[in-house]
């Protein structure tokens, strides 16, 4: 009953999503108005059938589930994937990394007939999705149509756990439909269990955000950006979003009474930002050059207006900020800073990766601020003490490495499900 309701519900406020999405969303990245039918359920018709379905919610789902991705494929090389995401950018970024080895769709709201033609269509063997992508209609009609589901890399914030507390009836019906939970530790998986899932159907995988390394082409362009960038203090401020933009650009322009040559790379988490943020320098009578064009010598920000290069722009700085954190929104990944050896500094807003700080902040990795003037003095003392910037940078490498294999461990969960 309870899923019925909740089905009732979505249902009558389908118009107002698909408004939000087409016209709000779709007027400032038009990426939203494009596959529209998709998020109804309708898959092309060449589409694989029977294939693996993975979703990865975003851009940074997709970036972190990549490597595993790939070893899925390499030890099932018959098998097709889908992969699904909610953004263009997510979209955008899959066919960058897979190009036609994969088909790739948005998933559907998970509204009942949407749900339902999705797995009617898809006949999917095996559905796959990432961290908290818990969707009670995806989920009843796979199990429905005898398709195994497993969460990976499974996380649940007190925040979260929270708020489908709330909802325990319906909760309890979602955590009937996983088959499979590989947890990134013994802390999130009390939560899910908490929430009614069977506690045998629980495996502790750790975090496949800690596989995470530095290929040979991003390498490439690190070095590049280096020889462009030359011999000055740099900080990078990844993944800001509006209301953190301009308590980071506030910070620089402190930085810059102490260190005149400094140069910001501040990356936009979402594209349709990468304008608003130039408006902002312009109206502060900042100088600035954009990634996508020419580099000026004597700018003092450098807009990350590219997509997918944000894992190797971190190591063309001295510390890293992670955006995210100075508002309410829970943080980003530290851990792409952590692969070039680049310490993190973060506002207290971290739930996102409760799992990942603490540990990085004991191996003293990362540190906190709490507002744009302990950020200044922070980046202020970083970029005057090369030393202690590099002590910060290896600490966090180091608790990276310590960290890692969670993708082989989830590799075998995956080749159980297949196998059975």
């Amino acid at each position: 009953m309870t899923r019925y309701l909740y089905s009732l519900l979505l249902l009558l406020l389908s118009p107002f999503i698909a408004f939000y999405l087409y016209q709000v969303r779709g007027k400032k990245n038009t990426g939203y108005r494009a596959h529209f039918g998709e998020r109804f359920g309708r898959v092309k018709n060449k589409t694989t059938k029977n294939s693996i379905v993975m979703h990865c919610a975003s851009v940074g789902e997709v970036l972190a589930a990549s490597p595993l991705i790939k070893r899925i494929q390499h030890a099932h090389p018959n098998e097709r994937l889908l992969i699904t995401c909610n953004t263009p950018t997510g979209r955008a970024e899959i066919q960058k990394q897979f190009g036609d080895t994969v088909d790739m769709c948005y998933l559907p709201l998970d509204i009942a007939f949407a749900a339902r033609k999705f797995i009617k269509m898809v006949k999917p063997k095996l559905l796959i999705v990432l961290e908290t992508e818990l969707w009670p209609n995806l989920f009843y009609y796979a199990k429905q149509n005898q398709c195994p589901v497993t969460v990976v890399n499974a996380r649940l914030s007190e925040k979260s756990y929270q708020g489908y507390k709330r909802f325990a009836s319906l909760s309890r019906q979602l955590m009937k439909h996983i088959d499979v939970l590989a947890s990134h530790n013994e802390e999130d998986s009390r939560r899910f269990i908490a929430l009614g899932l069977d506690a045998s159907r629980v495996q502790l995988t750790g975090s496949i955000k800690f596989d995470i390394h530095i290929d040979d082409a991003d390498k490439l362009k690190l070095n590049a950006l280096k020889t462009q960038i030359g011999d000055r203090p740099v900080w990078i401020a990844g993944s800001t979003h509006p209301n953190e933009h301009e308590q980071v650009i506030a910070a620089h322009q402190l930085i810059l009474q102490k260190h005149p040559n400094a140069l910001l790379i501040i990356a936009p988490r979402h594209p349709e930002q990468f304008d608003p943020v130039a408006h902002i320098l312009s109206s502060e009578n900042i100088k600035y050059s954009r990634r996508s064009s020419s580099y000026e010598k004597d700018c003092q920000v450098m807009l990350a207006d590219t997509l997918g290069e944000l894992k190797f722009l971190y190591g063309g700085a001295s510390v890293a900020f992670i955006g995210g954190s100075l508002i309410e929104r829970g943080g980003h990944n530290p851990l792409e800073a952590a692969a070039s050896a680049i310490g993190v500094i973060s506002g207290p807003s971290t739930y996102n990766f409760s799992h990942i700080y603490p540990e990085l902040m004991a191996m003293n990795g990362a540190i906190l601020c709490q507002n744009e003037k302990e950020l200044a003095t922070q980046v202020t003392s970083y970029l005057g003490d090369v030393q202690s910037a590099q002590t910060l940078g290896q600490n966090a490498f180091t608790c990276l490495a310590k960290n890692q294999g969670a993708i082989n461990r989830t590799l075998k969960v995956i080749n159980a499900l297949l196998e059975q």
